[in-house]
């Protein structure tokens, strides 16, 4: 992304990301028939939503080909990043902790992903 005080992206184009991050660089067509394998979206809104998250640094166009192929700007642990921590600094006060609790406070985590962020936790700690 362009910068550090660019916007997170939208819930559209964070599907439109996945889509992207998944497949790899792809027409707009081929964004829009696996947006369709979910829910029904417009060939022009995935068009339109693609050229304005180009103007905004979240997807790079090569126009060499007839059809122009889009990737996204970024990888998506970079998008995930600034996404948490706009979350974190939003909702939670910029509190990591609260987030956190939240997040597994209802109890949707697997026994595996309790292991896997307990192991997170250990390595942090050796570092700190």
């Amino acid at each position: 992304m362009q910068n550090n005080e660019q916007a997170n992206p939208t819930k559209s184009e964070l599907e439109i990301l996945h889509v992207l991050w998944q497949y790899g660089p792809s027409t707009v067509r081929t964004v829009n028939e696996h947006l369709n394998e979910q829910r029904e979206v417009n060939y022009s809104s995935t068009l339109k939503l693609m050229q304005i998250m180009e103007t905004k640094g979240l997807l790079k166009r090569d126009t060499n080909d007839r059809s122009h192929v889009y990737r996204p700007a970024e990888n998506p642990e970079k998008v995930q990043t600034q996404v948490v921590n706009g979350l974190r600094d939003l909702a939670f006060g910029g509190s990591t902790s609260r987030l956190v609790m939240r997040a597994l406070g209802d109890g949707s985590a697997t026994p595996e992903e309790l292991e896997e962020i307990k192991r997170l936790i250990e390595k942090m700690q050796k570092k700190g």
